[in-house]
C-alpha cells in the first residue's frame, strides 16, 4: 500500500464548480485515473476515506459533488452515523434535488471530471475506470456508454434503478459500451430484484459487453458505506477484492 495525500478541490465544470476531493499516491508520479461517483448520501468522510483506500493500490480517485448545483457538500445536514430512523428524513431533503439531476446534466459534469483527470500530472495517459454506490453506480454506467474510448472499467455495486421503463434506462445503453463492468448486487435490494438483474444481464450479452454479474447473499442497498446501518463487513471486502480485481486487469 502506498502512502497516500488527499485534498478537497474545486472542478470547473459547464454550470460553474463542482467541489471534490482527490486521492493519491504521494510519489508524485501518474496513476491510472479512477472517477469515484457518490452514493446519494454525498461527499463525506467516509467517501473520502474509500477514495485514500483505493489510492493506496496506485490510484488518482477523484470523488466529485454531483450534486453541487444544490451547494458544497455535504448539501443536506447528515450525521456521523445514518441510522435507520434518519434516514426519512434525510431523503426526504435529498430526493428533489437528485430528482432534478438528469442524465444530460449528469453526463455535461462527467465530461468535465474526465478533462480534469487527463489534465492533471498525478493522472497517467489512456482510460480511467469509474467506481459507484448507489445511485453513482448508474452514473458509472452511463459515463462508459457517453465516453466509451475514455472508460476502461466500471464497478456499480448496490446500485439500484439500472432497469426501468423509460427511455433511457441505463440497461439500453449497453450496446454504447467498451469497458469491462463488474455489479456487485445485494440481494436484499428492493431497488435491484433478481428479474431486473435478469434484464440487466440479457442486454449486456445482446450487446457483447464483457461484464460480471454477482449476487452478494446477505447483503442490504448500501452494503459497502461504513457509517451507515446498512454496512456489511463481509460484503465490503468482497466488494474490494472484485474492485481491485477489475482494476487490475483493466487499468
Amino acid at each position: 500500500m502506498a502512502t497516500v495525500n488527499g485534498v478537497s478541490l474545486d472542478i470547473p465544470v459547464p454550470d460553474g464548480t463542482a467541489d471534490a476531493y482527490l486521492a493519491h499516491p504521494d510519489d508524485g508520479g501518474p496513476h491510472p485515473g479512477v472517477l469515484l461517483y457518490m452514493d446519494a448520501f454525498g461527499l463525506r468522510p467516509s467517501l473520502q476515506e474509500m477514495a485514500r483506500r483505493l489510492a493506496g493500490h496506485g490510484y488518482t480517485v477523484l470523488v466529485p459533488n454531483v450534486l453541487h448545483r444544490a451547494g458544497r457538500a455535504p448539501v443536506v445536514e447528515l450525521p456521523d452515523y445514518i441510522d435507520p430512523s434518519e434516514r426519512p428524513e434525510i431523503f426526504a431533503q435529498l430526493m428533489p434535488l437528485i430528482q432534478t439531476f438528469t442524465p444530460e446534466l449528469a453526463m455535461r459534469d462527467a465530461g468535465a471530471y474526465l478533462d480534469w483527470l487527463a489534465a492533471s500530472p498525478l493522472v497517467a495517459d489512456g482510460p480511467v475506470g469509474t467506481t459507484g454506490y448507489c445511485m453513482g453506480g448508474v452514473l458509472g454506467v452511463r459515463t462508459a456508454a457517453a465516453f466509451p474510448d475514455r472508460i476502461a472499467a466500471v464497478g456499480a455495486f448496490h446500485t439500484g434503478r439500472l432497469v426501468t421503463d423509460t427511455e433511457d434506462s441505463p440497461h439500453l445503453l449497453a450496446d454504447r459500451i467498451t469497458a469491462e463492468l463488474y455489479f456487485g448486487h445485494a440481494d436484499q435490494d428492493t431497488s435491484m430484484p433478481v428479474e431486473h438483474i435478469k434484464t440487466l444481464e440479457q442486454a449486456l450479452d445482446t450487446a457483447g459487453v464483457r461484464y460480471r454479474s454477482e449476487l452478494y447473499d446477505g447483503a442490504h442497498h448500501g452494503y459497502t458505506q461504513k457509517d451507515t446501518a446498512a454496512y456489511n463487513a463481509e460484503a465490503d471486502e468482497r466488494h474490494w477484492n472484485a474492485l481491485l480485481d477489475l482494476f487490475g486487469r483493466a487499468l
